[in-house]
């Protein structure tokens, strides 16, 4: 069990956020299939949700199913993280978090993300409005640093900690690296011998193994994934599961097309068709990663022009699967 302030979570299983992936939809996905203990939803603007951006506040939308939830808010402002912040809090999340890790061009050039690693100072301020703001339990998530030469996390951890966030994650790569080479745990391990708060894991864990192999190797509370679980959506459960001494048990090709068909009817019946037309390419991409004939799917999905003809086409590749 590990605890962000008075939010529990069991197991200590965190969706990490990710644009234009972790939106509703996928977050009740995966309560539905088990193991997660925290939620994140897709990281906000500061700038965008205090101007009153609509489609921002869209996107903010959660259901009671989804808590634990945290919401991720970025940017470079001390007063509108702070706004963000109670905004967050009244729209009722359990976990507000400050984003200082995204790699992203775009938010490094607004001096946010990972681009605070830069600027402690700055990054101190933030941290410290927003905890003078909200009592609502407060995360922080960075990486190593901007590149090698610059790993400032064990600075920044101590920052988080003394303006009194509650937690931190941390990606085991620099912003230059983004999602290249390997994630070096070693630094996940300093990290958690420094502080007395909650400390959790993110990078390279993309098997159930890979979890316990984080926990064992770094005492991290909590493990955070992000891109596996969207190429496989049970991990969380699985993990759970070897946690508990049981064998990790694959999803059943039936098991695997319901998942997929009810993702994209919510989809279908919640969504414009351009915006569920290119989600569902997206995720058909992912969830057909490693199945017989999936590239044939892939390619042929391409050329289709309705979510109906979607539905069809993926229906009638289980059904094919099914069949074999």
């Amino acid at each position: 069990m590990m605890k962000m302030g008075h939010v529990r979570l069991e197991p200590p299983l965190i969706l990490a956020p990710m644009a234009g992936i972790t939106d509703q939809y996928f977050r009740l996905l995966l309560k539905r299939i088990g193991g997660v203990g925290l939620v994140t939803m897709e990281f906000i603007s500061s700038e965008a949700l205090t101007r009153g951006n609509e489609k921002t506040r869209h996107m903010m939308q959660f259901s009671e199913e989804e808590r634990p939830l945290a919401i991720q808010i970025y940017g470079s402002h001390p007063e509108r993280m702070a706004e963000a912040a109670e905004f967050v809090q009244a729209l009722g999340a359990d976990v507000v978090d400050i984003n200082m890790g995204c790699p992203a061009n775009k938010v490094l050039k607004g001096c946010a993300g990972a681009a605070l690693m830069g600027d402690l100072d700055l990054a101190r301020d933030i941290v410290r409005a927003v905890r003078r703001r909200v009592p609502l339990p407060l995360t922080v998530k960075f990486r190593v640093g901007l590149d090698e030469r610059r790993a400032n996390y064990l600075e920044l951890g101590r920052i988080c900690e003394g303006e009194g966030a509650d937690a931190v994650a941390l990606h085991a790569r620099t912003a230059r690296q983004m999602f290249m080479g390997a994630a070096d745990w070693r630094h996940i391990c300093r990290l958690k011998e420094i502080l007395s708060i909650p400390v959790s894991g993110n990078g390279d864990v993309q098997t159930p193994e890979d979890a316990l192999a984080l926990w064992r190797a770094t005492g991290c509370d909590g493990v955070m994934i992000g891109r596996a679980a969207v190429k496989n959506p049970w991990i969380f459960r699985q993990i759970a599961a070897v946690r508990a001494g049981a064998a990790p048990r694959e999803p059943a090709t039936e098991e695997r097309r319901d998942l997929i068909l009810y993702h994209f009817s919510l989809l279908r019946e919640r969504e414009e068709e351009r915006v569920a037309l290119h989600k569902i390419r997206t995720f058909t991409g992912w969830y057909t990663h490693g199945l017989p004939n999936g590239r044939v799917l892939r390619q042929k999905i391409n050329s289709l022009t309705s979510v109906a003809q979607f539905i069809d086409e993926i229906e009638g590749f289980f059904q094919i699967l099914l069949a074999a």
